[in-house]
């Protein structure tokens, strides 16, 4: 496998760590703002034709030991032995995510289909049933990983590119294929609990309504000071829930608030809240919070650093709200995970609105929040 890593700015246009070669696959990570008006990945296009191009805006690109909010990171993939197909699927609200997954897992689902990246819009799914539906249909053996799109701390629109144009309301997934391209993958968060913890006695899907027969938005806003209440549902990202299964003690997961409802005092998540579980805040700092990233691509690591020919690449999706409580110290993490990964892996990712990886217990794909995910690819020696 090649790797060739870009990135674009308005002042230097795209540049290439390497000479320009065709290309299977190219990935690519920018804000709204860049991404808008097509023409960066109209120029993707024109340089690779033969390419699957997959993207989406972000709350933030990392490119290597660097995060930054003005530029688009992107590397283009050659294999030798892999094989690649791309499914887009439009994402028109919350309920449909289910069938969207349904539709993205049967496109790509074959007998020898080694793993799909998804990335989808990350205001109008249903991160859960849209998981749900692709290993519903392709399988748990097969790995899911990938995120919701990003827009910074605003909460406005985002946008998925897949073999087009980005745009908002869509889904786009890479399936790999055969018995050369090895996917590691890992998950870690590194939040602590805090407060007790409530039963979710009233929900519906990815939507809270009730924490221990109380609205769950008077309890919510009891925890924050006037100011971070007026600032929601940004400043929800700063405390996040973790959610348990009382029947299943050791998974757990942690929810990001998207949208809250003053009048129905009821709060949005980026993916299910069933009733019967447990809900407790959490809150992080820094030093954990980089021992969590540490040890997400540990996890991943593992899968490619044996017997591997060719380059190798790691794709780190982690959190808006990991960066909007962590601010400068943001790339602490980042370093983290690149010092397990190697000097020899090239680092590309974004922060998003949700997370998807297998659960590090259950090994069943799931939508995590406030987590570091890493995906890393490369193609066994032949």
């Amino acid at each position: 496998m090649r790797a060739d890593q870009l990135s674009w700015t308005t002042s230097t246009g795209w540049r290439t760590t390497k000479a320009q070669a065709a290309a299977d696959l190219v990935l690519f990570f920018g804000t709204r703002a860049a991404l808008a008006c097509g023409s960066r990945y109209r120029e993707l296009r024109e340089t690779y034709p033969q390419a699957h191009i997959l993207g989406c805006s972000t709350g933030g690109q990392i490119r290597n030991d660097e995060v930054t909010d003005d530029e688009i990171a992107a590397v283009a993939l050659r294999f030798d032995a892999t094989t690649v197909r791309l499914a887009c699927e439009p994402a028109p609200d919350p309920d449909q995510s289910r069938r969207c997954g349904d539709a993205v897992g049967r496109a790509l689902a074959a007998d020898d289909l080694a793993g799909i990246f998804v990335l989808s819009d990350g205001l109008n799914v249903n991160g859960s049933e849209l998981v749900a539906g692709i290993a519903g249909v392709v399988g748990e053996r097969v790995p899911v990983t990938g995120g919701l799109a990003g827009d910074g701390a605003l909460f406005h629109e985002t946008l998925v590119g897949a073999d087009g144009e980005p745009q908002s309301r869509r889904v786009g997934a890479v399936g790999f294929y055969g018995s050369a391209v090895r996917i590691g993958h890992g998950s870690a968060g590194g939040w602590d609990e805090f407060g007790p913890r409530r039963r979710i006695t009233r929900s519906r899907g990815n939507v809270l309504f009730e924490l221990d027969g109380e609205p769950a938005l008077d309890l919510y806003e009891r925890y924050l000071g006037e100011d971070d209440v007026k600032g929601l549902p940004g400043t929800a990202l700063l405390f996040p829930l973790r959610i348990r299964n009382p029947n299943r003690p050791d998974h757990d997961l942690v929810r990001t608030i998207l949208a809250v409802d003053r009048v129905a005092r009821s709060m949005t998540f980026a993916g299910d809240v069933p009733e019967g579980w447990t809900a407790q805040l959490m809150r992080g700092n820094f030093d954990r919070l980089a021992a969590g990233a540490a040890k997400a691509a540990r996890q991943a690591a593992g899968e490619i650093n044996a017997h591997q020919d060719g380059d190798k690449v790691a794709v780190l999706v982690s959190c808006i709200g990991r960066r909007l409580l962590m601010g400068q110290h943001t790339v602490e993490e980042v370093e983290a995970a690149g010092a397990e990964l190697g000097a020899d892996v090239p680092r590309l990712g974004f922060y998003s609105y949700g997370e998807i990886s297998p659960h590090g217990g259950s090994g069943v794909c799931e939508l995590h929040n406030q987590t570091m995910t890493v995906t890393a690819i490369s193609e066994a020696r032949g």
